[in-house]
C-alpha cells in the first residue's frame, strides 16, 4: 500500500480520517469535525500536515478546520461549488480534478445527494475512498438537499470502483444500518455475516470501518438497489426506521 489510512473518532459518532503517503511522509486529514482529535492524530505522526480534505459543508465535518489549520498548517481542499459555505479553500476542486498528497494522487468524484455539493476523494493507487456521508457501511446518507436520482447516480459512480477499495465514511453507523438492512434483505448471507462482524467489532471497542467496496456491493442494500425507485423506497423506509 502506498497510503496508510486511520479512522480517528470524534464527536459522538464521527470519524476524522488520517492519511499518510508512505513515500514522502505527507499527511492529510479528512473532515475534521472536531479539532482536538485531529490535532492529536497529526502530532502522533510528528506534527506535519499537508492537506485538509473536505467532503461537504456540514459542521460535524468542518468545525475543526480553523483550529487545526492554525495549529498544524495544511492546505484546505473542497468543492468549488460549495466555496460559499465551506471554510476558506486553498484548492477548490470539481469532478475529475487531481489532488496530490506527496506521491499519492486523489481523483475528485462529485457525489451529490446528501448535499448538492458533496464530493469524494479516490486514491486509486492506495485503494482509498474518502466518501464522507454519501456511502456508509451498509447504508447511504440521508437526502437532505438532493434527491434519490442524485444519490443513485452517486452510488453507481462509487460502486464502479475496484473491489479492494477501502470505504472510509464519515460516521460509525454500521450496527444501526445493519438492523435496517436485515429488514430489506434478511436472506442475504453476506449481510448476515457483516452484521455479526460489526456487532463483534463494536463489542470489542473497534471501529467497523473502513470496509471494502466488494463487501458493500455484496451486503449494502442501498448500493444493491437496481433503480432510482427502489433506492427511493429503501431510503424512505430507513428514514422512519426505529
Amino acid at each position: 500500500m502506498t497510503l496508510s489510512v486511520t479512522p480517528v473518532p470524534c464527536l459522538s459518532d464521527n470519524y476524522v480520517w488520517l492519511l499518510q503517503d508512505k513515500a514522502t511522509g505527507a499527511v492529510a486529514i479528512c473532515d475534521p469535525g472536531e479539532a482536538g482529535p485531529a490535532i492529536a492524530a497529526v502530532e502522533r505522526l510528528g506534527g506535519r500536515l499537508d492537506l485538509i480534505l473536505l467532503t461537504h459543508h456540514h459542521g460535524d465535518h468542518v468545525a475543526g478546520v480553523a483550529e487545526l489549520q492554525a495549529r498544524c498548517g495544511g492546505k484546505v481542499v473542497g468543492a468549488a461549488a460549495d466555496t460559499h459555505r465551506l471554510p476558506k479553500l486553498d484548492q477548490a476542486v470539481k469532478a475529475g480534478d487531481s489532488v496530490a498528497l506527496g506521491e499519492s494522487r486523489a481523483t475528485v468524484i462529485e457525489t451529490p445527494g446528501h448535499t448538492v455539493g458533496h464530493i469524494a476523494f479516490h486514491f486509486p493507487e492506495g485503494a482509498v475512498l474518502l466518501c464522507g456521508d454519501t456511502l456508509f457501511s451498509l447504508g447511504c446518507g440521508r437526502l437532505l438537499e438532493g434527491d434519490a436520482a442524485m444519490m443513485f447516480d452517486s452510488l453507481r459512480k462509487l460502486s464502479a470502483l475496484p473491489d479492494p477499495t477501502l470505504v472510509c465514511c464519515g460516521h460509525e453507523y454500521t450496527e444501526s444500518n445493519a438492523r435496517f438492512a436485515l429488514t430489506v434483505e434478511p436472506e442475504n448471507a453476506a449481510l448476515v455475516a457483516r452484521a455479526a462482524e460489526a456487532k463483534a467489532q463494536r463489542a470489542a471497542g473497534q471501529p467497523t470501518v473502513p470496509t471494502t467496496m466488494a463487501q458493500e456491493r455484496a451486503a449494502n442494500p442501498f448500493l444493491r438497489a437496481g433503480d432510482v425507485a427502489r433506492l427511493a423506497a429503501i431510503r424512505s423506509a430507513k428514514d422512519s426506521f426505529r
